[in-house]
């Protein structure tokens, strides 16, 4: 298929700039993949389309705060570091994107906070706005960690046109996030509550963690019209055998595994034995999944509503089909559904 099928007009107004006030408290579209209905639910009637022993898989990743602001040395101009992921712990070396790139060269320190606490000196050029940089910092690692969580700002993607603030820190955040490791959150778990869990887990549904590290590649423009040539940016990720026991059990057993979002699902299509069962590894992936595509594992999605020509709205449609997703995404803009990260939900069943 071809990138320009999936461009849409979206009202900007549609797009959420603020969660909502409970996190189950968002609108849920059901889209019926065998009968084609759609239907416009609430967050927490998701109990009401599963039974006992079926499986919900989440990613537990946790995001850091990875938006920081800083000023060059000498000059003092003003500069934007996006902390993309660490290279070398004991090194303090990490890869980041740094803005505006055309005055952040080779050598040039960067000095962070009211009395310059934090300084990084410019060691490489990765691409046209990434550099990896050195932190100078010979202090506790603790220490480091915190000035890191202090400095930083939670990153809200820039889509959402306001200054993050302390309740962002809550609720760019799966309630059960672990593993420190992502730029982005995965957003369609930030609808689960601690209460809706529990109400789901005493209804019997069961819960397996799986560990992505969502990257800005997730969400980089595709810039080829042929989604074959696409390259996605790899992310890390790991699937323990807890996690295998429980989905593989599920499946054998015929009950329904839900994905919940488009990074869960990806890790799991990176990895599946030929009797399409989920299987243990870990390390890198840059799995793109459009259409025509076989899925392996999964039986069931939750999802956000994603802009167009992303690779997430590509995945959605391989799942749904691009005909009944299409006209589901129609239905969403006449009936102002909330969009991207803070937005409203879909599950695919």
């Amino acid at each position: 298929m071809k990138l320009s099928q999936f461009k849409f007009d979206l009202p900007l107004n549609l797009i959420a700039q603020n969660p909502t006030k409970k996190r189950e408290d968002s609108r849920m579209m059901v889209v019926h993949r065998k009968t084609g209905e759609i239907e416009n639910r609430n967050f927490r009637d998701i109990l009401e389309y599963f039974d006992d022993k079926d499986v919900f898989v989440v990613n537990n990743t946790k995001v850091f705060p990875a938006r920081m602001y800083g000023r060059k040395e000498k000059t003092g101009a003003k500069i934007e570091v996006f902390l993309l992921r660490e290279l070398n712990k004991n090194n303090k070396l990490w890869d980041v994107i740094v803005d505006p790139a055309r005055k952040i060269r080779v050598g040039n320190k960067l000095y962070f906070g009211e009395n310059d606490e934090l300084v990084a000196e410019v060691i490489d050029n990765t691409t046209s706005r990434g550099r990896t940089i050195r932190f100078l910092w010979d202090g506790p690692e603790d220490e480091f960690r915190k000035m890191l969580e202090f400095m930083g700002e939670t990153p809200l993607p820039k889509y959402i046109k306001r200054k993050p603030d302390e309740e962002d820190r809550e609720r760019y955040q799966t309630v059960y996030a672990k593993h420190e490791g992502a730029v982005a959150a995965p957003t369609a778990g930030l609808h689960f509550s601690k209460e809706l869990i529990k109400r789901l887990e005493i209804q019997g549904i069961r819960f397996a963690e799986i560990t992505l590290h969502t990257g800005l590649g997730t969400f980089r423009p595709i810039e080829v019209e042929d989604l074959s040539k696409h390259k996605m940016d790899a992310e890390y990720y790991q699937i323990t055998e807890a996690a295998c026991n429980i989905v593989n059990t599920a499946k054998e057993e015929h009950h329904r595994i839900c994905s919940i979002g488009t990074t869960t699902m990806r890790a799991m299509e990176t990895s599946y034995t030929a009797q399409k069962l989920l299987k243990p590894s870990e390390g890198w992936t840059n799995h793109f999944i459009h259409p025509p595509y076989n899925f392996n594992i999964a039986d069931s999605l939750v999802t956000n509503f994603h802009l167009p020509k992303t690779s997430l709205l590509i995945m959605a449609c391989a799942f749904a089909g691009y005909d009944l997703m299409m006209e589901a995404y129609k239905k969403a803009i006449k009936d102002k559904y909330r969009f991207f990260s803070y937005g409203d939900s879909m599950l695919i069943i």
